[in-house]
C-alpha cells in the first residue's frame, strides 16, 4: 500500500500531524488558508494543494484538523470542498473538537456524494501532537477506520475504535472535561504552594513524581514554573469553544458536573484578563492573582 495521506488544516495540531506523517515516510498533501502554516508545511517536505477538493484528488485518507464549525462546513460542502473531488474511495477523518450536530452534517454531506467521514478526535495538546503523543478516539464505519490504521499509526501513539459515528466525540468531551479540571488543579497547587513559601520549581519537581500528579501537571507545569504562557499548545480562546461544547453535552444528558463547572470559571477569568491567546496553562496566573501571589 502506498504511504500517501492528506491533511486539511495545517495549524498547531494539523501541522504536527503532517510533520509526523512526513517523518514516518508518507507523502503528504495539504491545504490551509494561512500562508504561514502553508510555508511551514512546505519547509517540512509537504506538497501543497489549492483546495480541500484537490487534496482529496491526491489521497484516499484525508485528515481534517479545523478550527471552527464554519471551516468544517466549508471543507465538506463548500465550492472547493471535498465533495468537488471525484474520489469515491475518500475517507475523511475529522479530528477536531466540534459539536456532534456539526460533524453529523459534514458526514451527511460527504455521504451524499459517495465519500466517507469518520469522527476521530484526538486526546492531547499541541505539544503532544508534535511528539506523536496523541490518542485517536475513533468512531464511524469500522472498515473505514481500519483503512486509516497506517495513517493513524504515523501520527499518534495509540488508537481506539469506540463505536458508531459520534462515539469518538463523546469520549473526547469526557477527556476534555478531565483536562480542564486537572489543568486548574495544577494551577491551584502552584498558587497555594507559593503562597505558603515554596518555590515553583520545587513544587513541580516533587509533585510531578507524586501520587497527586497528572498528565496536565507534567505537561503544563513547566510553563507554570516559568510564568511564561507564550509557547502555545492550546489557546484559552480555543478552549472556551471546547468548554461551551462540554457544557451543552452535560446539560443535554442532564448531568450537572459541578467540579467541571467550577474549573471552567478559571478559563473565562483568563480570557477576561486578556490572556485569550496564551496557553491554557495561564490559568495558573489566574489562581496566583486570586491568591495574591507575587512573582
Amino acid at each position: 500500500m502506498d504511504k500517501i495521506a492528506g491533511v486539511v488544516g495545517l495549524g498547531i495540531m494539523g501541522g504536527a500531524m503532517a510533520k509526523n506523517l512526513l517523518e514516518a515516510g508518507f507523502k503528504v498533501y495539504g491545504f490551509d488558508v494561512s500562508e504561514e502554516a502553508k510555508a511551514r508545511f512546505v519547509e517540512r517536505g509537504g506538497e501543497l494543494c489549492g483546495s480541500p477538493g484537490a487534496v482529496a484528488d491526491k489521497a484516499d485518507v484525508v485528515i481534517l484538523s479545523l478550527p471552527s464549525v464554519a471551516a468544517l462546513d466549508e471543507v465538506t460542502s463548500g465550492q472547493s470542498g471535498l465533495p468537488t473531488s471525484s474520489n469515491k474511495n475518500l475517507v475523511a477523518v475529522e479530528m477536531s473538537t466540534m459539536p456532534v450536530e456539526a460533524k453529523q452534517r459534514a458526514h451527511d454531506s460527504l455521504k451524499a456524494v459517495g465519500q466517507t467521514l469518520l469522527d476521530c478526535p484526538v486526546s492531547g495538546t499541541g505539544a503532544q501532537a508534535w511528539n506523536k503523543d496523541l490518542v485517536v478516539l475513533g468512531s464511524g464505519e469500522e472498515a473505514a477506520f481500519k483503512k486509516c490504521q497506517a495513517v493513524f499509526e504515523g501520527m499518534s501513539r495509540k488508537q481506539f475504535y469506540i463505536g458508531p459515528f459520534s462515539a469518538g466525540s463523546k469520549m473526547k468531551f469526557l477527556a476534555n472535561l478531565l483536562v480542564s479540571i486537572h489543568n486548574v488543579a495544577a494551577a491551584e497547587a502552584f498558587a497555594l504552594g507559593q503562597k505558603a513559601g515554596l518555590s515553583a520549581d520545587v513544587i513541580f519537581d516533587v509533585l510531578q513524581d507524586s501520587a497527586g500528579t497528572s498528565r496536565m501537571f507534567q505537561i503544563r507545569g513547566p510553563q507554570m514554573v516559568a510564568d511564561d504562557y507564550t509557547n502555545v499548545t492550546a489557546t484559552v480562546k480555543t478552549h472556551l469553544k471546547d468548554l461551551d461544547i462540554i457544557t451543552d453535552f452535560a446539560a443535554n444528558n442532564q448531568v450537572s458536573a459541578p467540579v467541571y463547572q467550577a474549573a471552567a470559571q478559571y478559563y473565562y477569568a483568563a480570557y477576561a484578563m486578556g490572556r485569550d491567546m496564551e496557553d491554557t496553562a495561564s490559568v495558573c496566573a489566574v489562581a496566583e492573582a486570586m491568591a495574591g501571589v507575587k512573582r
